[in-house]
């Protein structure tokens, strides 16, 4: 018979030896030295085993003969895998296009036309492969995404995230109101969105019956203006039958926000909910002009908050109040938005939450005194911002990840320092680099529930 701890280690299927940081609160990051981050042949993180405690030189010793530990160099940090709570993959050709129009001409004039292609599959497929890829090698294991109308390519995005091994949550959007939407480019009735929704659903259950990391289907009304409120109930229904996610827009832009007032009398928030919309399981994107009420309603309901500081300068119309929302208690994370938001990189939108942060709390308008020019909320920080990209997320999705913890998916990524140190740096500066100065070209290695996704030496090898 083995011992408890014999076992454990017989069972490990990979061991990492290194440094790692980890967010355990939305203010707290852990640092520690040279651990051994255990992972078991389910994917999990089984144990981690400081460089301080008993067992440690065994576990080391017995990876290191049974050719599983992989020891990482001085230069390289071990940080959770990102989650992107929100994007638009069918707009992936179109990142970084037109960004200075107004919200609805950026949508009519060159955002639906891209996406009325994806009724090809092959078309779907070249974007698709192409766009799980990027993300990979960018540091985002988990991703939620909006698909288009047409479930040709949205069956071809769930099988770029089974193929590559990405944790990925996908909807068939619905649109279907013919006042707000174009004709070429729509679901033609309630009904038929429904049924090609539910459709949807059973086809990506299909897809997952042989997959460890398994694709999750999500109920998508695109936003309140572009859906009947027979298509809204319907979905709000199909959400609780099948125990399934939410994703949509709320409160994004004062076009969005006026048509709730214009049509219900009611905000954006409370007509989303009096469809079944607002679940535990839901996410909502952007929310820069969500109220009091509004975030009380979300926490009540539990509902995610999809932060995309990239995109929010330009369509959301105002700076999302993140740090209050944090501290209020809502979940809430970061998504890139693409194509509203030009990048791909969580890491870009990091940096920018925290700099729209300052902003709101400085002020933009030179002309106004300083004393009323910002706001003078708290400041969302560096650390604050890495919460949201990793434990944000997750909890907003409810999945066992972004933390580097026992019980937890090992969705990692490895990633190296880019600059020169001329003085003694300090974990917390050095945590302050890495996430202001890392790019993709700096992430050497990216897994996913213990499958490694992405690497630089994979990709040379690839090219050769």
């Amino acid at each position: 018979m083995f011992d408890i701890k014999e076992e454990r280690t017989i069972n490990f299927s990979t061991v990492i030896q290194g440094n790692y940081y980890t967010a355990i609160s939305p203010d707290e990051i852990e640092y520690q030295e040279q651990a051994l981050i255990c992972i078991d042949s389910q994917g999990y993180i089984a144990e981690i085993i400081q460089s301080g405690d008993a067992n440690y030189q065994e576990v080391k010793a017995s990876a290191s003969k049974g050719d599983y530990l992989l020891k990482l160099d001085d230069d390289q940090v071990i940080l959770p895998g990102f989650i992107d709570l929100h994007i638009h993959a069918p707009q992936w050709p179109n990142a970084g296009v037109a960004l200075d129009l107004p919200l609805e001409d950026w949508l009519n004039v060159y955002t639906f036309p891209l996406e009325e292609k994806y009724k090809s599959s092959d078309f779907a497929q070249k974007v698709y492969e192409d766009l799980v890829q990027e993300l990979l090698a960018q540091g985002t294991t988990t991703a939620l995404y909006f698909g288009s109308v047409h479930n040709s390519g949205n069956l071809e995005l769930v099988k770029a995230c089974l193929k590559y091994h990405q944790r990925g949550f996908v909807g068939k959007v619905v649109m279907d109101n013919p006042e707000q939407t174009p004709e070429n480019y729509r679901d033609q009735t309630a009904a038929q969105a429904l049924t090609e929704t539910e459709s949807f659903i059973k086809a990506v259950f299909e897809l997952n019956e042989s997959e460890t990391i398994p694709a999750t289907p999500v109920i998508t009304p695109r936003f309140l203006p572009s859906c009947t409120d027979e298509a809204l109930l319907g979905l709000g229904q199909l959400a609780q039958k099948y125990d399934l996610p939410v994703q949509s827009h709320c409160s994004e832009s004062d076009w969005e926000n006026g048509y709730a007032l214009e049509h219900y009398n009611k905000r954006d928030a409370e007509v989303l909910d009096q469809f079944g919309l607002l679940t535990d399981k839901a996410v909502m994107a952007h929310g820069t002009l969500l109220n009091d009420a509004d975030i009380a309603l979300f926490r009540e309901k539990e509902v995610g908050l999809a932060h995309c500081p990239i995109s929010n300068v330009y369509f959301g119309n105002a700076v999302l109040p993140a740090k209050q929302i944090l501290q209020n208690g809502n979940k809430i994370g970061l998504g890139t938005d693409i194509s509203g938001g030009y990048s791909p990189s969580i890491y870009q939108n990091i940096r920018q939450a925290v700099v729209s942060s300052h902003q709101r709390y400085e002020g933009v308008d030179a002309e106004l005194d300083p004393q009323v020019r910002g706001t003078k909320d708290d400041i969302l920080s560096m650390k604050n911002a890495f919460y949201l990209a990793t434990v944000g997320g997750a909890l907003s999705l409810q999945l066992p990840t972004g933390e580097i913890k026992a019980g937890c998916y090992a969705d990692l990524q490895v990633v190296h320092q880019n600059w020169t140190a001329f003085q003694d740096e300090s974990p917390q500066m050095r945590f302050e680099k890495l996430l202001y100065q890392t790019t993709k070209e700096n992430i050497d290695q990216v897994m996913v529930q213990g499958q490694v996704v992405a690497s630089k030496e994979k990709n040379n090898a690839d090219e050769r």
